[in-house]
């Protein structure tokens, strides 16, 4: 079931959050009810269904440089605020955000939006929901494409080195009871701007006030940091068991200039990703590579994608 209104949670809507560089477009809201969330989403387009799967501290408005491009290519895209962002419903417990719940969000969305299986899209923590989705569901993914997203074999290999785990030191401080929120919402929410600090060019006032207005919905910015504690807290051998290869046809697309992930992360293993197409490297972009060079992004994706398309 779709609706096109949260009446329940207090949210505004999407029409109420202004869109810059989005008025007039055809973009489409609604509601997905899978299990006991709630997934609001953004969607453009007719043709074969592909996922955009958003990252952190970003919500679906990260990939409005990509919806109508790949909607004006013949695809039907689907871009959700990922569970406790946003829109979306926002669970209180740090067990809510396991990598399981997160897959069953995915499959449930591509389901209630009518299809069986659907090509997936995912940067960042969104880039980690489609790994495992992969993984755990391959008839569902026809094709897969990563946004500087480390598999997860090789961020937990990273994690073990000094200078990734200096890049990663937010990772346990979010672990951290109550503080993590305290801190991000000081100074106008100076934490989180922070993270987009190094995007190119850099995001516009009006954007960042978007980016204010979703962190800003009560039990957002708890939600947001629910995923690194799940992460930190997750066993390591229950993680390692989780791992599989992956049979769909994969393409990473990395900035290089991430400040975030080291570049030796971006080459999954080839046990792990036997069917990987190759991973293209874009120099002079940052972690937000959909940002900083969205019209390659959005060449590379279609070119990759369209062997799914019908002639």
């Amino acid at each position: 079931m779709s609706t096109t209104e949260d009446r329940n949670s207090g949210a505004t809507g999407m029409a109420a959050q202004q869109m810059p560089g989005l008025e007039g477009s055809d973009l489409r809201e609604g509601y997905a009810e899978i299990g006991d969330v709630r997934l609001h989403y953004v969607e453009a387009g007719d043709g074969p269904l592909i996922v955009l799967l958003h990252g952190f501290p970003e919500f679906w408005y990260g990939w409005r440089l990509q919806l109508q491009p790949l909607a004006a290519a013949g695809f039907r895209v689907v871009a959700p605020d990922m569970r406790g962002y946003n829109l979306s419903s926002r669970p209180d417990g740090v067990a809510d955000y396991e990598t399981d719940k997160l897959v069953a969000d995915v499959r449930g969305l591509i389901h209630e939006r009518g299809a069986e299986s659907a090509m997936l899209v995912g940067h960042d923590w969104g880039g980690t929901a489609a790994w495992f989705t992969a993984m755990h569901h391959p008839e569902m993914v026809d094709r897969l494409a990563i946004l500087n997203a480390a598999h997860p074999r090789k961020l937990s290999q990273g994690l073990h080195h000094p200078g990734q785990l200096r890049k990663s030191w937010y990772f346990f401080f979010f672990d951290l009871p109550e503080l993590p929120e305290a801190v991000v919402h000081a100074n106008h929410w100076h934490f989180f701007r922070h993270f987009l600090h190094d995007a190119r060019p850099k995001y516009t006032p009006e954007e960042i006030d978007r980016y204010i207005e979703a962190w800003s919905q009560p039990g957002a910015a708890t939600g947001m940091i629910n995923y690194y504690r799940s992460s930190v807290r997750t066993p390591p051998k229950r993680a390692e068991a989780a791992i599989g290869p992956i049979s769909a046809p994969t393409l990473v697309i990395w900035g290089q200039d991430d400040g975030y992930l080291g570049q030796e992360l971006a080459e999954p293993e080839p046990d792990d990703v036997p069917n990987l197409d190759r991973v293209e490297r874009l120099a002079d972009a940052s972690h937000w590579v959909h940002h900083d060079q969205h019209e390659r992004v959005n060449q590379l994706l279609t070119d990759f994608f369209t062997p799914a398309r019908p002639a």
